[in-house]
């Protein structure tokens, strides 16, 4: 079983959804996928979210855990998830969380999805990591 994980831009265009759900339904169908981690900021991450949720019930072995970089506040809307992640992070100063949420999303998986079409944004600084770590990269942006 191998598991996957998504970067891409805080505003990336819904259009992208039926090439990704295609992509998600050939992962778990044909890669074996049963884990898939996915952050909370931007559209790029809600998108994935809705997804994954949809997806669960034709396909309910996987699993998908949301995983913050932030301690939820009482009135957060996670409570639609089975399953979150917050990783050790309490020692990281905040502005920093999101990178090290990042860097722990890429540890845990072996595919990396994402939407990334330019050099310098923090989405394409991830991509490079990942590809640093040899990881199966699959961006949506190529396709």
């Amino acid at each position: 079983m191998f598991s996957c994980t998504f970067f891409g831009h805080r505003n990336t265009s819904k259009e992208i959804k039926p090439l990704l759900k295609n992509i998600l339904i050939d992962l778990i169908e044909n890669k074996n996928i049963t884990k898939f981690y996915v952050g909370t900021h931007g559209s790029f991450d809600i998108t994935v979210q809705k997804l994954l949720k949809e997806l669960k019930e034709d396909y309910p072995h996987i699993n998908y855990y949301i995983v913050l970089a932030y301690l939820p506040q009482k009135n957060n809307s996670y409570n639609d998830y089975d399953n979150t992640i917050y990783p050790d992070l309490e020692n990281i100063p905040l502005k920093y969380a999101i990178i090290e949420r990042n860097k722990w999303m890429i540890n845990k998986s072996d595919y990396i999805v994402c939407y990334v079409e330019n050099t310098f944004s923090n989405a394409h600084k991830f991509l490079e990591l990942a590809r640093k770590k040899n990881k199966i990269i699959i961006n949506l942006y190529s396709k």
